[in-house]
């Protein structure tokens, strides 16, 4: 008897393993997030008005005097008689005695446009014409200038001014019935004066010390930023690798330069990754056009959340009624449903259910079997689906095979399908939320992070060991602006 026993529980721990297919447990991790080369705009504003006042205090007032004797203020005048000419009034000499002056310079402009006005007036006499008259000419002249800026060697600014002016009023007098004027001297001198504009406007913008600035920049980008404390962990880090020069532009009273910073952004699930080994400051380079930050945000559902979904459906289902093939209406109770991921890029689907055939004295049947199931969706799409749903194996075992024939019917393959839909829609939203307030503004020593994330796109599902993984590239703006705590 002993003996008996002994060989009915090996041939039922036999059975056992038999009866018992649960596929697989896999805890493949999610592949390797895309690394991204983003372009962050750095900004440094200059007030217009700061710059005028320097402009001011470094350009004199009286731009130059004169104070000289001229043989010939007034040329010799003759009269034709018929058979020559003759002079009847000798070159006049004079003393010049004045001064120009400019009126305030002002700076104004627009986009890329910085303009540059400054008024000239000039003051002159011309004393003793003659030995006997004295006269003062009056002049008005406005210089205006467009300037073109840039950055060159070691972080430094430079200028380009095209300069014009014109002569409102010419300084002149009328002596003897002839004009004179002395426009060609002013002139002389204000081209002297347009040098120093020139030279003076860079000065001006080196005072807002911007290689001081982006020196204490540059190290504070290379940093890794939180991106969500769960369902994953995720980080972004920042790796910055060259900067440029973006140019400038001039809004309002305020004048912009525009610095890129091209940078290595890469996404990392779980721990926080070690920021990357700050590099020298470089020379400004040329910084590639794709201006943008771009980034990757991993989601993930979970197979607990898809749980009780297929469970609520398979007792829907239940409620409806069940016909199985070859036995006729069945009454079914389901149970507990467990999911997580197999081989093969699959889903596993445990089912636990009592079935009990409506035929007058059939028994009923308690259990578990298995289903697996491709998830996948469309590109673009959010929405997940499943797909090629199969049985994992028949069993030799009459009381599992009942269960088993249940879940090979369509309309319970088809129910439980359906339950695997997941809309990543909501994840999504709560990620990317995540995601933007992280990064949205954030302080970061003296310098101020904001971005704004303006379109995101997702990519292919994988199935990992923790969950339903759906990787999404996020693409939008993000500036650093220096803000002195």
């Amino acid at each position: 008897m002993l003996t008996l026993l002994a060989a009915a529980a090996l041939l039922s721990g036999c059975g056992k393993q038999r009866d018992d297919p649960a596929p697989p447990r896999v805890e493949a991790q999610a592949g390797q997030l895309p690394a991204e080369s983003s372009t962050i705009v750095v900004p440094v504003s200059a007030d217009l008005a700061a710059l005028e006042r320097g402009l001011n205090q470094e350009t004199p007032r009286v731009l130059w005097t004169i104070d000289q004797h001229r043989d010939r203020c007034v040329a010799a005048k003759k009269i034709d008689l018929g058979i020559g000419k003759v002079k009847v009034l000798p070159d006049l000499g004079c003393r010049l005695v004045g001064q120009v002056t400019r009126g305030a310079i002002r700076l104004s402009g627009k986009g890329e446009r910085l303009d540059l006005v400054m008024p000239v007036s000039a003051a002159i006499t011309a004393q003793n014409v003659g030995g006997v008259l004295s006269k003062t000419a009056t002049g008005s002249a406005v210089v205006r200038a467009t300037g073109r800026l840039g950055i060159v060697g070691d972080w430094q600014p430079t200028a380009k001014l095209d300069i014009a002016y014109d002569w409102r009023e010419e300084p002149g007098v009328d002596v003897a019935g002839q004009r004179v004027t002395f426009t060609s001297r002013a002139d002389a001198k204000l081209k002297g004066i347009v040098r120093k504009l020139e030279r003076d406007l860079p000065r001006q913008l080196a005072k807002l010390h911007l290689r001081d600035q982006i020196a204490q920049l540059w190290p504070q980008g290379f940093t890794s930023i939180e991106l969500s404390k769960r369902n994953p962990p995720a980080w972004l880090r920042v790796t910055p690798r060259a900067l440029g020069f973006g140019g400038y532009r001039v809004e309002g009273r305020t004048l912009r330069l525009t610095l890129a910073a091209e940078a290595l952004t890469e996404t990392f699930v779980g721990q926080r990754p070690p920021d990357p080994p700050v590099t020298p400051l470089p020379a400004p380079t040329r910084v590639g056009d794709r201006a943008g930050l771009r980034f990757s945000v991993p989601v993930l559902a979970n197979y607990a959340t898809l749980e009780p979904v297929v469970e609520r459906t398979l007792r829907k289902l239940a409620a409806r009624r069940i016909s199985v093939t070859g036995v006729g209406p069945v009454d079914v109770a389901f149970g507990k449903v467990t999911v997580y991921a197999t081989q093969g890029g699959r889903l596993a689907v445990g089912v636990r259910a009592k079935v009990t055939p409506r035929a007058v004295g059939s028994a009923s049947t308690s259990g578990e079997a298995w289903l697996t199931a491709v998830p996948y969706n469309d590109p673009g799409s959010q929405l997940v689906r499943a797909r090629d749903v199969q049985l994992v194996a028949h069993t030799d075992s009459a009381a599992l095979d009942l269960l088993i024939r249940l879940l090979g019917e369509a309309q319970v393959q088809r129910a439980v399908a359906l339950a695997l839909q997941h809309d990543f829609r909501g994840d999504y939203a709560e990620v990317l939320g995540k995601a933007q307030r992280a990064i949205g503004a954030r302080q970061q020593g003296d310098f101020f992070l904001s971005t704004d994330v303006t379109s995101v796109e997702n990519g292919r599902l994988q199935v990992t060991g923790a969950g339903l993984f759906l990787p999404v590239r996020a693409q939008g703006t993000a500036e650093i602006a220096y803000r002195p705590r």
